[in-house]
């Protein structure tokens, strides 16, 4: 079975509703979620490590904290330097998501580091493969997909409230959209890389 490992860092809740959601979707298309929160303070990675050398599949997840990723989360991308010289997730397949309080809070940036990261790694990077949810300037709609307009990962508004009521309803369903196309291709790239074993 496909696994997709969900390595994140929340620090009030909404990032973890958030991997909750992509796990959901990874479940819908088939697959095997392995959800890893990051701990404030964590330094000891190993098993992060070791199931995300076994999966097909990585997504990472943080807040954006000040313009970009959270400490806990750059701990554990420093942390992955154990992995990156061996080039242990060349060609697996990654995606992102990211949480903050605004609309934009500069979450753009956070998706790129993200993806700066995972390419450091030699991996296949997965946007959302989504139209912008809202493209007009008269609609508030927060059950849309994609309403923030992200094309190189997920981005979800936490609008400062509790985790229990927000990020709503369409950041949760864009989330979803996340983890099922994340499975979809890992799945179609396992199939594919075992048919190019067997031709060679």
């Amino acid at each position: 079975m496909t696994q997709v490992a969900i390595i994140y860092h929340s620090g009030f809740g909404h990032t973890d509703v958030i991997a909750k959601e992509v796990a959901r979707g990874v479940e819908a298309a088939g697959a095997a979620p392995v959800l890893l929160a990051i701990q404030p303070g964590q330094t000891d990675f190993g098993e992060f490590l070791a199931i995300a050398n076994e999966s097909d599949a990585i997504v990472f997840g943080s807040p954006t904290y000040m313009g970009t990723v959270s400490a806990p989360m750059k701990a554990f991308m420093d942390a992955s330097a154990a992995v990156y010289f061996t080039k242990q997730w060349k060609d697996k397949l990654g995606a992102g998501f990211t949480v903050s309080g605004s609309p934009s809070g500069d979450k753009l940036n956070t998706l790129t580091t993200l993806a700066i990261f995972a390419a450091q790694h030699g991996m296949l990077w997965i946007g959302t493969g989504q139209n912008p949810g809202n493209n007009d300037d008269t609609s508030a709609a927060t059950d849309v997909e994609n309403r923030l307009g992200s094309f190189i990962g997920m981005m979800a508004q936490a609008a400062n409230e509790s985790a229990e009521v927000t990020p709503k309803a369409g950041d949760r369903a864009t989330a979803v959209s996340l983890g099922r196309r994340v499975a979809e291709a890992a799945a179609r790239w396992r199939q594919g890389a075992r048919e190019a074993v067997a031709a060679a």
